[in-house]
């Protein structure tokens, strides 16, 4: 397989890991403490971002730690913050205006998100080794 199919492969792996962190403490914020399922959304896709920036640094990019940290982390951070408002939206629009299941509507979001929007701007924009252009 080539090099670009076993990072797809890691990206893959990746999200699975760092979407089972976020569902377990979204299902365990709304089951166990109470807390509605939008704003659980909100804190657990941040713990999978977490997940998702520890292993996709380490693990899916694997040339990504020859950068600094740093600048991967505020680009990381940007397109989390945009992932984060984009599932809470797709949380809000699925759950609370169209009445589906609170885990049906976030895997829902969390497939279209990862796919349209997480997995090119991780490849593309935060581990993909380039110098930021000058601004």
């Amino acid at each position: 397989m080539r090099r670009s199919g076993w990072e797809a492969v890691r990206h893959v792996a990746t999200s699975i890991l760092s979407t089972l962190a976020d569902y377990v403490t979204m299902i365990a914020l709304v089951s166990l403490v109470g807390v509605r399922p939008v704003p659980a959304t909100a804190i657990s896709a941040s713990v999978g971002a977490i997940t998702s920036f520890t292993f996709g640094r380490h693990f899916t990019y694997r040339g990504a730690t020859g950068v600094a940290a740093g600048r991967q982390l505020w680009r990381f951070l940007l397109v989390s913050g945009s992932s984060l408002a984009l599932n809470t939206l797709g949380e809000f629009l699925l759950h609370d205006l169209a009445g589906l299941q609170y885990i049906l509507a976030r895997v829902i979001t969390s497939l279209v998100v990862s796919g349209g929007w997480n997995y090119p701007m991780s490849k593309y924009f935060v581990f993909s080794g380039r110098p930021p252009s000058p601004a």
